[in-house]
């Protein structure tokens, strides 16, 4: 199977093959954002609010929420250069595969791992893929989102 970088523009499920892949760039997780998403969605676990607190648990420092780091992806996709003409998110399967830590600077690559038909003809579901790394090239979570894109 031969792997192609999509390169910047816009994409429908017709032009794009399984294996094709996006560089979706890279974002810090930084003690403020953390801090904002724990307002936002009220989760105030402790490991999310400081080093000290982090630190009694075995972390280094402060911890991200997962959740929130996989809203930073789903962002940094969202701004790519190479974007697909999307409908709708039809779900996320995810997974926590190592702790992010507030300063740590994560870069996303997805895949396109199938193309499949959709109830509307002028339509696809892509399933794409994502391997989410640290500044040490740790994968830190991974895991597929299906997509609902115009052909």
């Amino acid at each position: 199977m031969t792997r192609t970088r999509l390169g910047p523009g816009q994409y429908g499920a017709d032009d794009v093959a399984v294996g094709d892949w996006i560089d979706c760039g890279q974002v810090t997780v930084t003690a403020e954002r953390i801090l904002q998403f724990a307002e936002l969605t009220g989760d105030r676990f402790e490991i999310h609010m400081s080093d000290a607190a982090a630190q009694q648990h075995g972390f280094d420092r402060q911890v991200a929420h997962g959740l929130l780091v996989l809203s930073l992806i789903d962002g940094l996709k969202n701004q790519a250069p190479a974007q697909f003409r999307a409908r709708a998110s039809k779900g996320w399967d995810w997974a926590f595969k190592a702790p992010v830590l507030a300063g740590d600077r994560l870069a996303a690559k997805l895949r396109i791992e199938d193309v499949r038909p959709a109830r509307q003809d002028d339509q696809a579901t892509l399933v794409l893929t994502f391997d989410v790394t640290n500044q040490d090239g740790v994968l830190v979570q991974h895991g597929t989102n299906r997509l609902l894109v115009y052909r």
